[in-house]
C-alpha cells in the first residue's frame, strides 16, 4: 500500500476534544449503543455477515469533544448502527465483491467514482467496502447537497452518519485533516441516467481537480459494477421533476409493479492506483479539464475491466 501524503503547508484544522481510539480488547474503549436493543442487533448483524463492526469502528481512530460527536458531528454510535445496516447490504443482498481496496492509501485521499443507479447505494457500498475490507478500515466522508442542511430530521441525522455539507471550505477541512472524502463528479446527472446509457459516464466536474490540486490530494479512481441495474429507468417526467424540484423524476418499472427495495444485483467495485497531480488550482478549465480526463478515463477503464469480467448481472 502507498504511504501518507506529503501534508500541506497549513496547518491542520485544530480538533477539539479526546482521541477516541479502541484497541478492541477493553470493551470500554469500543463505540457502543445506549441501549441494551441496539448492542443485541449489531451482534445479530455481525453473527449474520461474519464481521466485527464494533471493532471495526473502534479503529478508525477520532477525536471527539464532550458529548462524543467529532467537530462535523459524526456520532461513533451511530455510525456503529448505520455500519450495521449497510454490512448486511453489503455482504447479503448485495453480495459485494471487493478489488484492491489497499489502492487506498493512508492520510488524506479523494475517492472518486461513477454514479447511477436512482439512489446513493453506490455511495454506501463504496464506504462499507473502505470499513469492512480494508486493513485497517477507513471511515469515508461524502459530501451532500447543501439543502439538506434545511430539511428536518436529515439536517441533524446526516452529519451524524459522517456526512458533510458540499461546501469547498468543508472539502479543504476534511482533506487537510487527512481525511478520505468520497466524489461523484457526474453528480445528480449520472445518478438519474436512464437505462439505455448505463455505463456511459456523464461529463465530470471540475471541482474536485482543483481541490486535489490545492490540497495536494491523491485521487483514487473506483469503479461500481451493479449499481446501474438495481432501478432501472425507463423515462423521465421533467414537469413532475421541475415542481417537486428534483434533478429527475424516474419512470421505475419496478416501482410501478409494487416493488420498492433495489434489485438484489452483484455489486463489483474496483479501486485503482492512486493519481496524483501538480499544478496550480486556479488554472483555466482547459489545463483543469486535461487532468480531469486522465481520472475519467482511469474510471471508464475500470468499468471496462468490471464489466468483461462479470458473469451476469447478478453473479
Amino acid at each position: 500500500m502507498l504511504g501518507a501524503v506529503e501534508s500541506s503547508d497549513e496547518p491542520p484544522i485544530p480538533l477539539s476534544g479526546r482521541p477516541f481510539r479502541a484497541t478492541g480488547v477493553d470493551p470500554e474503549e469500543r463505540p457502543r449503543s445506549r441501549n441494551a436493543f441496539g448492542d443485541r442487533l449489531v451482534r445479530f448483524v455481525e453473527e449474520v455477515v461474519g464481521d466485527d463492526i464494533t471493532g471495526r469502528m473502534a479503529k478508525i481512530g477520532l477525536h471527539t469533544n464532550e458529548v462524543g460527536h467529532d467537530p462535523f458531528g459524526f456520532d461513533p454510535v451511530a455510525g456503529r448502527y448505520a455500519l450495521a445496516a449497510t454490512a448486511l447490504l453489503h455482504r447479503r443482498y448485495f453480495r459485494t465483491i471487493v478489488h484492491d481496496v489497499a489502492n487506498v492509501p493512508e492520510g488524506r485521499a479523494l475517492i472518486v467514482a461513477n454514479h447511477s443507479g436512482q439512489i446513493p447505494m453506490d455511495g454506501a457500498m463504496i464506504g462499507a467496502a473502505m470499513m469492512l475490507d480494508r486493513d485497517p478500515p477507513r471511515l469515508p466522508r461524502s459530501m451532500v447537497e447543501k439543502w439538506t442542511a434545511e430539511l428536518p430530521f436529515v439536517s441533524s441525522l446526516f452529519p451524524r452518519l459522517g456526512q458533510v455539507v458540499g461546501t469547498p471550505d468543508n472539502a479543504r477541512r476534511l482533506l487537510r485533516n487527512d481525511e478520505a472524502l468520497v466524489v461523484f463528479p457526474e453528480g445528480t446527472r449520472g445518478i438519474a441516467k436512464p437505462f439505455e446509457q448505463r455505463y456511459r459516464l456523464v461529463e465530470f466536474g471540475l471541482g474536485f481537480m482543483r481541490l486535489a490540486l490545492e490540497t495536494r490530494t491523491p485521487i483514487v479512481p473506483v469503479a461500481v459494477i451493479g449499481a446501474e441495474e438495481q432501478y432501472p429507468s425507463i423515462g423521465d417526467v421533467r414537469p413532475l421533476a421541475k415542481a417537486l424540484r428534483m434533478p429527475s423524476f424516474p419512470i421505475l418499472p419496478q416501482l410501478l409493479l409494487g416493488m420498492v427495495a433495489p434489485l438484489p444485483t452483484r455489486y463489483h467495485i474496483y479501486f485503482g492506483e492512486p493519481l496524483r497531480f501538480d499544478g496550480d488550482p486556479d488554472d483555466d478549465d482547459g489545463f483543469i479539464e486535461e487532468k480531469v480526463w486522465v481520472v475519467k478515463t482511469s474510471v471508464e477503464a475500470l468499468m471496462a475491466r468490471g464489466l468483461g469480467e462479470r458473469k451476469s448481472v447478478f453473479r
